[in-house]
């Protein structure tokens, strides 16, 4: 039955779409699988049970269902420790606890992979922008640009060599609103080794943002010494309603834990108040949630490339994260296709996304997100700057059949608001 007045044009490029991605397909669901039993082992090796959801209130000592949960997910990241709380607020919140709880006065913070993205500058402090920033603390910084989109290996190298006052490495995996290529896990693991081979105590800190669940393993089972990421993304499956993660060395771990509380008490504290059976459930779906996202990113690409857009990675590229990016060209075409998102969003359909000037961010950003947790880009969401190339980055998709929907009325409202001539 046909519940969507999709232009009949649109809908043949869209069959024809959906073939170009078929064998992308087959190769997700392979990952998928591999994912699904290695939490699942996890789950069974921890002997999770109805014990583990119950709630503690106050000081929450002894909340045995968040201390197992935190093993679990350390098992699952091939991690020695995790933090997994829903009262991370965020996944900038997750890298904030991490800098500030490595990081010491007149330590030097090198980014690997160009400058991060934009929430985290006012963390690093990065033109000054904010009170109570690294910078503030006494934390200096530097970074290595990219090298042709890529990471520049002997850059790294030669700023290792340099300056015996870096301390932490920063990776970030994921592009960002930036149209270069998301990182690998081979990626990460060649950037893991120059920091080996030139300054072997620094810290490598990998934002895993959307990375989660791509591949088959993660960056701290090829040498990463820390991750953080927000739950409300990829490893909390569009069930967990907030928190976010870091895992990694448990040195490392236990200092962060001071910083998210307070020293001397750090991961002893902290009621789940009832969060811990969505956690666990989140965390339970996460990688078949990831892989519904990812084949909804596949078809974004076979579609949008067949109506003649760039897209970034192509339909037929294997993925780093689930980001899909669209350069749509024009502010009103990547309003018109926010839109057009939002108007298949089972959660405020009747919503019209329009620029605004959010916090963090230096330009207008328009944004669809008709999500059942307020932010969750797990959820079919897409967003953008209005900046050139005016591209549209989409991400999530619980379902890849409502997830197919939203992206082919994105494409429906750009043609009817004249955006795109068919």
């Amino acid at each position: 039955m046909d519940f969507f007045k999709v232009d009949t044009r649109l809908q043949a490029i869209s069959d024809a779409a959906l073939a170009d991605a078929k064998a992308m397909f087959d190769t997700i669901d392979e990952v998928t699988e591999y994912n699904q039993q290695k939490v699942l082992s996890g789950f069974i090796r921890h002997g999770i049970s109805e014990s583990h959801f119950v709630p503690t209130t106050g000081y929450g000592y002894g909340d045995r269902g968040r201390d197992t949960l935190e093993q679990l997910f350390a098992d699952v990241m091939g991690a020695e420790d995790a933090l997994v709380r829903h009262s991370i607020l965020s996944g900038t919140h997750a890298l904030t606890i991490a800098l500030f709880g490595v990081l010491r006065p007149d330590d030097t913070l090198l980014a690997a992979t160009g400058a991060p993205y934009d929430t985290l500058h006012t963390v690093i402090g990065i033109g000054n922008k904010a009170d109570g920033s690294l910078a503030d603390f006494g934390v200096k910084y530097s970074e290595v640009p990219l090298k042709d989109e890529r990471p520049d290996l002997e850059g790294i190298a030669a700023a290792l060599r340099a300056d015996p006052s870096i301390k932490m490495v920063h990776v970030q995996r994921s592009r960002g609103y930036d149209p270069r290529p998301s990182l690998h896990i081979a990626d990460i693991e060649k950037i893991v080794q120059v920091v080996r081979a030139n300054k072997p105590e620094a810290v490598v800190f990998v934002d895993n943002c959307y990375g989660e669940f791509v591949e088959k393993t993660e960056p701290t089972q090829v040498g990463a010494d820390l991750m953080a990421g927000s739950l409300i993304k990829n490893p909390g499956g569009g069930i967990a309603e907030n928190g976010g993660y870091i895992c990694g060395r448990a040195d490392l771990v236990e200092q962060c834990a001071y910083r998210m509380t307070t020293p001397g008490l750090g991961r002893e504290v902290g009621a789940s108040l009832g969060h811990n059976r969505t956690l666990y459930m989140g965390l339970f779906h996460a990688p078949h949630v990831v892989g519904e996202a990812l084949k909804t990113a596949v078809y974004a690409a076979a579609l949008f490339s067949r109506l003649g857009y760039g897209v970034s990675p192509a339909a037929d590229e294997v993925r780093a994260d689930i980001i899909q990016t669209v350069k749509l060209g024009t502010p009103e075409g990547l309003v018109a296709f926010c839109q057009g998102m939002q108007s298949g969003a089972p959660i405020d359909s009747f919503v019209k996304p329009e620029p605004w000037d959010m916090p963090g961010y230096d330009d207008p950003v328009v944004m669809a997100a008709g999500a059942f947790t307020a932010g969750s880009s797990i959820e079919l969401s897409a967003d953008g700057p209005l900046r050139p190339p005016y591209a549209a980055y989409m991400q999530g998709g619980l379902n890849f059949h409502s997830g197919k929907m939203g992206v082919l009325l994105a494409a429906q409202a750009m043609l009817e608001q004249g955006a795109l001539i068919l």
